[in-house]
């Protein structure tokens, strides 16, 4: 998929955003939503939504949602450094399939990083699909941060 398009109001985050697909909250206000990823790349893998821009991507998104979202990318990963006191914090936004995006609602990755992990981004995670129940205990482990 290129850079230009229309948005798809059934992209998997706009079905979250109804509420038609659960997510493990991390943490929410008017503008934002922040929630780990079902299929991380690391152990605390986070994402951070606009809850009302329609931007696919960074060059279509409003100037003030991107600075909302990109506030919450900072409080989120403040908090996910403090309760797993990772070595290193990657934030990564992808635009355009060939850069590596899959869903076309812009989102930031949050991805703690330790010596000796692999560097790169998959698509779909390395291990598959997490368990909901270790999600929303380590879910509770970063909202005490918050």
């Amino acid at each position: 998929m290129s850079l230009d398009g229309t948005y798809d109001e059934a992209n998997i985050f706009a079905l979250i955003l109804q509420g038609k697909i659960p997510a493990t909250k991390l943490y929410e206000d008017d503008d934002t939503f922040a929630f780990l990823d079902i299929m991380p790349q690391t152990r605390g893998h986070a994402l951070v939504i606009s809850k009302w821009s329609k931007a696919r991507n960074l060059l279509e998104m409003e100037d003030e949602a991107l600075a909302q979202v990109m506030a919450t990318v900072k409080k989120v990963a403040t908090a996910i450094r403090e309760a797993l006191n990772p070595d290193g914090i990657q934030i990564a936004q992808f635009n355009g399939a060939p850069a590596g995006q899959t869903i076309f609602h812009l989102h930031v990755h949050i991805l703690p990083r330790w010596e000796g992990d692999p560097k790169g981004f998959v698509a779909h995670g390395h291990g598959g699909q997490a368990d909901v129940a270790q999600l929303q205990a380590l879910a509770d482990e970063i909202r005490a941060h918050l």
